[in-house]
């Protein structure tokens, strides 16, 4: 059951997340609730408005911890730094780009972040949504855009909607587990919505494999979606073995310092986690239950 401490919790989310949408309609739709009850909510009346399963399906939407997890504050590593100045500069201009790069190192917890301080920026996990019809409806929705009807009727709107708002941008992580008819949808949906809308394409160096094996087996749409993308795949992390894991560890350094504990050995826990980002939350994440 839904406590009254994480509606309040849900509640803030919710106020933070307004500012991202033209209108409490378009708002409304995006979390799959009503306007009447996105009213309601909105001026902070919490019982009996929405069932434990809306509340859990807003928080999941907009990333709340339910459990009460720690604070996390966002470190400005170069992967943080390089992620943002893309991400602004495609928005800016309606240009695309692909990322390519080794796992763990805050390529998602950046492409979140920036969604949350962005008008008309919407984050998609691909690996949750991999067929064509999943992948377009989750885009809609995310936009506010009815996602319910018939796939034809949702393609339609969302093309519709995305050539009429100021400088969309869509980012797509894990795009690498895409299925194929859903990379053919995105190459129509980028000639949809061309000058019009930014996509940022995310993953690791299989994305790449993928996308170059298919193009060299002459799969049909490869060849032009990688046009559509810019023809090059950016990188932050040094290609030299022993550069990377300076970089890495200078990465681990920055995110410690920013959200250890005071006075937790910061050498210590860049050395346990050997530069992994998810291993300095769960190092930290010990310092801090240790101190309760």
């Amino acid at each position: 059951m839904i406590t009254e401490t994480q509606k309040q919790k849900i509640l803030g989310a919710i106020a933070a997340n307004r500012a991202n949408y033209p209108s409490d309609a378009k708002h409304a739709a995006s979390l799959g609730i009503t306007t009447s009850v996105y009213s309601a909510v909105k001026n902070g009346q919490t019982d009996k408005v929405l069932s434990d399963a809306n509340w859990i399906g807003i928080a999941r939407r907009l990333g709340v911890n339910l459990r009460g997890g720690m604070e996390w504050k966002a470190a400005k590593t170069a992967t943080f730094e390089y992620i943002t100045s893309q991400l602004e500069i495609s928005q800016k201009s309606c240009l695309s780009a692909i990322l390519c790069d080794v796992p763990n190192i805050g390529k998602t917890f950046t492409a979140r972040y920036y969604v949350q301080t962005h008008r008309n920026a919407v984050y998609i996990d691909c690996s949750q949504v991999k067929t064509k019809l999943k992948l377009v409806r989750k885009i809609a929705a995310e936009f506010g855009v009815d996602s319910k009807g018939r796939y034809a009727d949702v393609y339609e709107d969302l093309v519709y909607y995305l050539r009429s708002i100021e400088t969309p941008l869509i980012i797509l992580d894990e795009a690498g587990d895409l299925t194929y008819e859903a990379f053919l949808e995105l190459k129509a949906l980028w000639n949809a919505t061309e000058r019009c809308c930014a996509w940022y394409m995310m993953g690791a160096d299989g994305l790449k494999e993928k996308i170059n094996r298919s193009i060299e087996c002459k799969k049909v749409g490869y060849t032009e979606m990688l046009s559509r993308y810019g023809d090059r795949y950016s990188k932050v992390t040094p290609d030299d073995g022993k550069e990377r894991e300076a970089f890495l560890m200078t990465q681990a350094r920055i995110v410690a310092k920013a959200n250890a504990p005071e006075g937790a050995d910061i050498a210590q826990i860049v050395r346990k986690t050997r530069g992994g980002l998810r291993r300095v939350y769960t190092e930290i994440e010990k310092l801090k239950m240790a101190t309760v």
